[in-house]
């Protein structure tokens, strides 16, 4: 069975006919059977043509059976998030000529592009996902729940979070052996605001992680739990401080300033949403210094960092407008264009233009934010609309943003 792909490959490799490479020893029709694996070969027909190929015909049968075993492994150190580790795996799966004639190239290229979503490359990661959307029915059991979980991380990527939540759900547990797959569940309905159901499969990823004891996932389900439970009014802040402390050391302990930036973000909404814009701007900017500036994330970071300074009056006017400006064309230059909104609005506050802030927000915003199904975004937006219109005397208006939000409720 290997033999036979084996022979056909470095055949073609190396430009040879049939007829060519059984000349003396066999005929091209035998060479053909062989290929396909439908006749039976004496092992001294195949060393022969092994011979021709200079090729060691049982060092590539080991290879060939070894690369599902090595594919494993790549996924294993992917859900830990082993970038060293993770990235000579995939230099030296991409040097591996054998995948291309292996049974098991379709979960190569699913973590693959899983590879490229963990490194910010969605177009990228895109490209490989997308020769499966024809044929994912043809897909072994667990390939195609990997197809589901790779979609569904391309979601988020893109900020499509109903999207995701759709295709995770989809996912038949029993047939994929990897719970990791909860964590992001739990991500996309963090980002819908559903605390309930983001806590619940948090902490079916959190068991696993310490199933397999990867410290750096635990940090990030308990992060995702934590701040699930931060609208609890008999919750003592104190020890969400001291929860969000105990995050930093780990991170520290860990080595993991990926991790630190995002928990920093984290402690500096806590500090923003009570209205301690200094302590929130610190942390914000905090958080930025640990992040890659040509990416979403310091986006995020630097949208938040913007708004406590705007909110707390912490800078001029003028010097909030050019960082403001300048993360503006960050985010055009790097296609976010989720962040392109946000930051547009911000700008529009600080040069005091209420009228078009309300317009942009409405026509523009507004309908990006429903269709990703950022819930946070949605409600605040709603309420801003629906105030200023009151404000301004546009009951029809208002009454048609209150007429969307009843619809929701009921």
């Amino acid at each position: 069975m290997y033999e036979g792909k084996i022979i056909k490959f470095y055949r073609e490799k190396s430009q040879l006919t049939q007829e060519q490479l059984g000349r003396g020893i066999c005929s091209d029709t035998h060479i053909s059977k062989i290929e396909r694996g439908s006749t039976e070969y004496s092992p001294e027909i195949i060393t022969f043509l092994s011979k021709r190929l200079q090729i060691d015909i049982s060092l590539e049968a080991i290879r060939l059976k070894n690369i599902r075993t090595r594919l494993h492994y790549w996924h294993d150190v992917i859900i830990e998030q082993l970038f060293e580790e993770m990235a000579m795996l995939y230099e030296e799966l991409e040097q591996e000529p054998l995948i291309q004639l292996s049974d098991y190239q379709p979960l190569y290229n699913l973590l693959k592009a899983r590879y490229y979503l963990m490194h910010n490359q969605a177009d990228k990661a895109y490209k490989v996902i997308k020769i499966f959307h024809k044929d994912v029915q043809q897909l072994p059991l667990y390939e195609s729940n990997l197809y589901k979980h790779v979609m569904g991380m391309y979601y988020m990527a893109k900020q499509e979070y109903l999207k995701a939540i759709d295709t995770l759900t989809a996912i038949v547990h029993e047939d994929y052996n990897n719970p990791e797959y909860y964590y992001h569940l739990a991500s996309a309905y963090h980002a819908i605001q559903s605390p309930v159901m983001a806590y619940f499969y948090a902490e079916k990823s959190l068991a696993f992680f310490k199933g397999i004891n990867s410290f750096l996932r635990i940090i990030d389900a308990e992060m995702l739990m934590l701040i699930q439970v931060k609208d609890e009014k008999s919750r003592d802040f104190k020890e969400t401080i001291r929860r969000f402390e105990k995050l930093i050391q780990s991170c520290d302990i860990c080595q993991a300033p990926v991790r630190k930036a995002r928990v920093l973000h984290n402690l500096a909404y806590e500090y923003m949403r009570r209205e301690n814009y200094k302590l929130a701007s610190k942390y914000y900017q905090q958080s930025m210094n640990l992040k890659e500036k040509k990416t979403g994330g310091y986006l995020l970071s630097l949208e938040g960092y913007i708004r406590s300074c705007l909110h707390g009056n912490l800078l001029p006017s003028e010097e909030l407008m050019q960082i403001t400006k300048d993360g503006l064309a960050l985010a055009k230059k790097l296609k976010e264009i989720f962040y392109m909104h946000l930051l547009q609005l911000l700008l529009l506050l600080i040069q005091n233009r209420e009228q078009e802030y309300h317009l942009y927000l409405s026509d523009i915003a507004l309908p990006k934010f429903r269709e990703s199904g950022n819930t946070y975004l949605i409600q605040n937006s709603e309420k801003e609309l629906f105030a200023f219109y009151m404000k301004t005397n546009q009951p029809d208006k208002a009454l048609e943003i209150a007429n969307i939000v009843l619809n929701k409720v009921n």
